[in-house]
């Protein structure tokens, strides 16, 4: 056993000294139903949640059972992931049921949730991606008294909530945002407008009108530069695939291209303030590109007349107008948005102001989505460095 740097008080112990490990086992087949007969029935880490487990099957005649307050672990590729049991479970062979006997259980948690790695690094010199029982107990924690357990586990705790409520926060912020989305792009501002008309895309607002995407902008499509040629991928120009794409408001390029590149392939160079549209590899994703940029061939570039389109109103529209091809399409082999397909999209066009003020309420809460989730990064950057400091005790707490 490998000997660790002891804080004064604590003890340097094995899995096996302070917690009873049960191994999953998978019961019969025909003992597994999905009616609620029996005990809630978990054979890995599918039905794995952010804290309980959500099961979706139940075992008659269960082999192997945790009980509510074990830890469950994953033992089977990918080893590692972390569940706690709120009620008695059966467990399958993907699982293990770890119950803390010389340590409190919520100290437990977070002691294996630090000391996972080591786990996982012995998974992958396996063939099947596994862990035995015998790795588990032999796992090795710094054991502090009960009281500072106690103290260390009401801290990450705290924080641990803390996150859960800001994604919470960013969940219901999201679901609000669709809704008002698809009700101001239909409807308009609400109580605006009285009277509305049925349209070939649906009611609009009588004041509105449905006009032709192409005939008010410009479609570029996209292409890739010859990659043997390394002198293409020099310059200083952003070309950019559908991964650089990280929201309506956010294109972080990875690659650079020359102007001879431009020139001597089918990429087109796309002025600052248009429209991203990505309709192959990563279908559905669009953005607004705030500088000069080009595209590969799974995207297409969508230069509006900014005298009839807010360019942030017409993103918007585009957002739902892919995401509802997609729907329109589940099910069959999508090969993507053809270019005249965009080219010849209808859109509901509100007046300019009215646009602004559409397009106002959805940017609004985009940033309260952008600022909670800066919000989540940042307490997720805190629990690891108080993970590293309270659990080694290289930082002690006052009991």
């Amino acid at each position: 056993m490998v000997s660790k740097a002891v804080p004064e008080g604590w003890e340097n112990r094995r899995l096996a000294d302070i917690a009873f490990v049960t191994m999953g086992q998978s019961p019969s087949s025909k003992d597994v139903n999905d009616s609620g007969n029996g005990i809630p029935f978990l054979q890995g880490n599918a039905e794995f949640n952010a804290q309980y487990p959500a099961p979706v099957k139940w075992c008659s005649t269960p082999l192997k059972l945790a009980d509510r307050g074990d830890v469950l672990m994953s033992v089977r590729a990918p080893v590692g992931a972390l569940n706690m049991a709120d009620q008695k479970y059966c467990i399958g062979r993907g699982l293990a049921a770890i119950r803390f006997t010389n340590a409190i259980a919520a100290f437990g948690w977070y002691a294996l949730l630090k000391n996972v790695q080591q786990l996982c690094n012995v998974s992958q010199g396996s063939t099947f991606g596994a862990i035995s029982k015998k790795h588990l107990e032999t796992l090795e924690f710094l054991l502090p008294p009960i009281p500072e357990q106690r103290k260390i586990a009401a801290i990450l705790s705290s924080v641990d909530n803390a996150i859960e409520k800001t994604k919470a926060v960013i969940e219901q912020t999201k679901v609000v945002k669709k809704g008002l989305m698809q009700e101001l792009l239909t409807r308009g501002i609400p109580g605006r407008h009285r009277k509305f008309l049925k349209t070939p895309i649906g009611e609009i607002p009588e004041e509105w009108e449905v006009v032709v995407l192409g005939k008010y902008s410009r479609i570029l499509s996209g292409g890739t530069p010859s990659t043997k040629n390394q002198k293409y991928w020099k310059g200083t120009i952003p070309w950019i695939t559908s991964a650089d794409i990280l929201g309506l408001h956010e294109i972080i390029p990875k690659k650079f291209i020359t102007k001879e590149a431009i020139k001597e392939s089918a990429t087109n160079l796309i002025p600052k303030d248009s429209i991203i549209v990505v309709t192959r590899v990563g279908l559905g994703k669009v953005a607004i590109n705030r500088f000069d940029i080009c595209i590969s061939q799974d995207s297409q570039g969508v230069i509006p007349n900014k005298k009839v389109f807010s360019i942030e109103y017409l993103a918007y529209f585009l957002s739902i107008a892919a995401q509802n091809f997609i729907t329109r399409n589940q099910g069959t082999a999508i090969k993507g948005i053809l270019k005249e397909d965009l080219k010849s999209l209808k859109v509901p066009l509100p007046t300019f102001f009215e646009q602004q003020k559409i397009a106002g309420l959805l940017v609004s809460l985009d940033r309260r989505i952008e600022y909670n989730n800066k919000m989540l990064d940042e307490l997720l950057i805190v629990k690891t460095a108080l993970m590293q400091a309270l659990l080694s005790g290289e930082k002690r707490v006052k009991i």
